[in-house]
């Protein structure tokens, strides 16, 4: 059962560059302890007939088949613009004069 050393903690401080207090050093030794002792445990439960997976609930990307279709024509993606100038969408300014 790994353990997280009051060493292991302040260099892991020193590599993320974070000033910790003897409080906190000591606070996330009792964190991360207990994460790992979690990991064990998992790791017990998990043999070889389980495989390793992201989400327990399978999940699908479920996408629509990639087929060419036509574009809908300017005239008709403008037809319900408020207002449109020289074939485009013209929209009121957000940003400042450049």
């Amino acid at each position: 059962m790994p353990t997280f050393t009051r060493e292991e903690i302040e260099h892991l401080g020193d590599l993320a560059r974070i000033a910790l207090t003897d409080e906190e050093t000591a606070r996330l030794q009792g964190e991360l302890n207990v994460i790992a002792e979690s990991i064990n445990k998992v790791q017990e439960v998990a043999g070889d007939d389980v495989p390793p997976t992201a989400n327990p609930v399978p999940l699908e990307a479920y996408l629509r088949p990639d087929e060419a279709v036509t574009p809908l024509p300017q005239e008709e993606a403008l037809a319900g613009a408020p207002r449109s100038e020289a074939g485009m969408f013209v929209a009121p300014r957000i940003l400042g004069e450049e």
